[in-house]
């Protein structure tokens, strides 16, 4: 059994590849039910009602039960494997922790949340589940349904695809695509067609969430212009909105900006939270900040019960389809979106620190938000202005215009509601179509992104999806088509849930039976010169034409002898040596490969860049980088070979084979 996983799973391209049947099946599709609901609305409107209501009456619980299940799988895996790192044991965070919390925002943030924080506690409030309405016991418990629909369920989604990415890609070294999710269950098909049909069912959900997103952000962003410049609201604005969009992304796949798109996306929420502040300061303070203390109490109080309500015996289809089904949906539509970009974002946290940060520092920010416009919301029903109300749940893009317009500064309110919107609106689009290129194409490694013509090619693919819908009953069609398109990937979601566990399990007992300490075994080596050496390197920095030196003058020679040495014991043993050209510098790696008794030992050198240590003799700053030669163990550890001299190289090649050759037996490899 080989001690690395199989080439052909794990071999990327040099560049990337576009992978065609997901491609092409995925937009024929969309083209389909576009032409479908543009050609014929009124029919395509009915359709989904009526399949809609089938998904409700028969997977209503399935949504349920998987969204509850996921969050405690989540839970659990976090707990258990807290200590595990998605990445080698040595890497560390690349983004501070205000960084990372920043771009969680971001990511999983969106126009939609200024929508249904004014909408959904007003609808409850009004029109509630159970119960009677315009009550206080309504009023308490509105806002606490809008938090539950937004809050930490839904963000176990997203830890749940963005842990098991973070993992496989991170540490283990596959692609950076759904179905290397799914690695531990199909092996090697999923390079296959099974895999293609995982990857065309992500793309199907994703689209659907993204434009579910983008429609309500255009029918919001239509209002506001409306409010400050007078543009009437209706298909062809939004249609204009679309195209923006559309635009956006095709100029940020052209030129490259998605850093500035990044930086816009952290100003969002900065802007969104001086938003929130002022209605909090103009506003009812005092009521505003008793109402945020009670909201948490009464979620904590009332979460056991709701997250496993189906509501049997008095079942509001309607609310059900338009509330929790829809919001679970959503969630699960988009889960592979977040899942993705958070895999990107997080390399080198542990999974401990992943799963809390995910699941609590967004989950602040939403009960923050919700509970300051909801309960302003709900109050100003409550003191009598019902046409408000009538406002917010009738028509819910203008309810939130509306009650900024009750505060000081209304006119700016609004133009920095629109301007958040805007930005929130743009990102999303931009990364959806990212995101959608990415899924469809195969990639060379966890940081390279799909080429530029298929993200212009998504990004038009959502924006014609997005108008169909709008054409064919706005937000209502989005969010069925949302509950529709989100049942192909939640069954992705529960593979999922059954693989990881058994690759974490798999590495669990892979470094508990490979000796970690091998590089402090090398270093016992005898060398008066090798802690002075290391020591140099720790305060200094290592440029890659150094690393580069060290690996052609000692590392090649060091492999070289000891293949010389396994060809004279009968072994069978080539050294590889790959040069990249870069900048104008060559980049070379090495590989030693020896063949014994038909199975493969592997010993890999590469230059890696990484943050340069700091140990308190000056400060560094974030873009100080260093240069290491790299060897990766299969116990996910890895050591630098820069401080080595030629004999101690070889002793630690030699250290790795015997372990190897001794009948040490590896758990199969992912």
């Amino acid at each position: 059994m080989t001690s690395t996983p199989p080439p052909e799973v794990l071999e990327a391209p040099d560049e990337p590849r576009t992978k065609w049947p997901v491609l092409v099946v995925s937009v024929a599709f969309i083209l389909v039910v576009a032409t479908w609901a543009l050609v014929a609305p009124e029919q395509a409107n009915t359709t989904l009602g009526n399949v809609v209501g089938w998904a409700s009456n028969w997977f209503g619980w399935f949504y349920i039960a998987l969204a509850t299940v996921v969050l405690l799988f989540v839970v659990i895996i976090g707990a258990r494997y807290r200590h595990v790192r998605m990445g080698k044991d040595d890497d560390r965070p690349e983004f501070s922790l205000f960084a990372w919390a920043a771009m969680l925002f971001a990511a999983g943030i969106g126009t939609d949340l200024m929508f249904f924080a004014v909408a959904e506690p007003a609808s409850q409030y009004l029109f509630p589940p159970v119960g009677e309405a315009e009550t206080l016991d309504a009023a308490r418990e509105s806002t606490v349904w809008a938090i539950f629909h937004y809050g930490i369920t839904g963000w176990g989604m997203y830890a749940l695809m963005g842990l098991a990415l973070g993992f496989y890609v991170h540490r283990v070294g596959l692609p950076l695509a759904i179905r290397s999710t799914l690695y531990p269950l199909i092996g090697r098909r999923i390079k296959g067609p099974v895999g293609d049909a995982v990857d065309i069912a992500t793309v199907l959900g994703t689209i659907f969430g993204v434009a579910t997103t983008l429609g309500i952000g255009v029918v919001m962003l239509n209002v506001g212009l409306d409010i400050m410049f007078g543009i009437s609201q209706g298909v062809p604005v939004q249609a204009a909105l679309v195209v923006l969009a559309v635009g956006a992304a095709t100029v940020s796949a052209v030129t490259g900006v998605d850093r500035g798109i990044r930086i816009l996306s952290q100003l969002n929420v900065l802007l969104a939270i001086f938003l929130a502040l002022w209605v909090l300061i103009t506003g009812e303070t005092a009521f505003l900040l008793r109402a945020i203390v009670m909201n948490v109490g009464d979620f904590v109080s009332m979460f056991p019960g709701m997250t496993m309500d189906t509501m049997a015996y008095d079942h509001p289809d309607e609310w059900m389809a338009g509330w929790t089904l829809f919001f679970w949906a959503w969630w699960i539509a988009w889960a592979s979106f977040v899942g993705l970009f958070l895999a990107r974002i997080s390399k080198g946290r542990t999974i401990g620190q992943f799963v809390l940060g995910t699941l609590t520092i967004p989950f602040s920010y939403i009960v923050m938000w919700v509970s300051i416009f909801g309960n302003s919301a709900v109050n100003q029903i409550r003191q009598g202005d019902a046409e408000f109300g009538q406002l917010a749940v009738d028509l819910p893009e203008q309810g939130f215009y509306s009650l900024l317009q009750q505060y000081p500064g209304a006119f700016f309110l609004v133009g920095l509601s629109t301007f958040v919107g805007l930005l929130f609106y743009v990102t999303s689009a931009d990364s959806g179509s990212l995101v959608m290129a990415n899924l469809s194409s195969d990639l060379p490694g966890g940081e390279v992104d799909a080429k530029p013509w298929l993200r212009v090619v998504w990004a038009a693919a959502t924006g014609l999806l997005t108008m169909a819908m709008l054409v064919v009953d706005g937000i209502p069609a989005l969010q069925n088509a949302t509950i529709i398109m989100g049942l192909p990937f939640a069954f992705v979601m529960i593979a999922v849930m059954v693989g990881l566990p058994k690759a974490l399990e798999h590495d669990r007992l892979r470094s508990e039976t490979v000796p970690v300490g091998l590089p402090s075994q090398i270093t016992a080596i005898p060398s008066p010169q090798l802690w002075r050496r290391r020591l140099a390197r720790a305060f200094g920095t290592v440029s890659v034409r150094q690393a580069d030196q060290h690996l052609r003058d000692v590392v090649l020679p060091a492999l070289e002898a000891v293949r010389g040495e396994l060809a004279q014991q009968g072994v069978e043993a080539e050294v590889h040596v790959d040069e990249l050209q870069e900048r104008g510098a060559v980049r070379r790696t090495a590989e030693l490969v020896a063949t014994h008794a038909g199975e493969e030992f592997r010993y890999a050198v590469r230059l890696r860049r990484q943050p340069a240590p700091s140990f308190g003799a000056r400060v560094r700053e974030a873009d100080d980088l260093t240069t290491a030669l790299v060897v990766d163990l299969p116990t996910g550890a890895s050591y630098d070979l820069m401080a080595y001299d030629q004999d101690q190289v070889c002793s630690a090649v030699l250290d790795q084979y015997v372990r190897w050759a001794d009948g040490l037996e590896p758990v199969e490899t992912l």
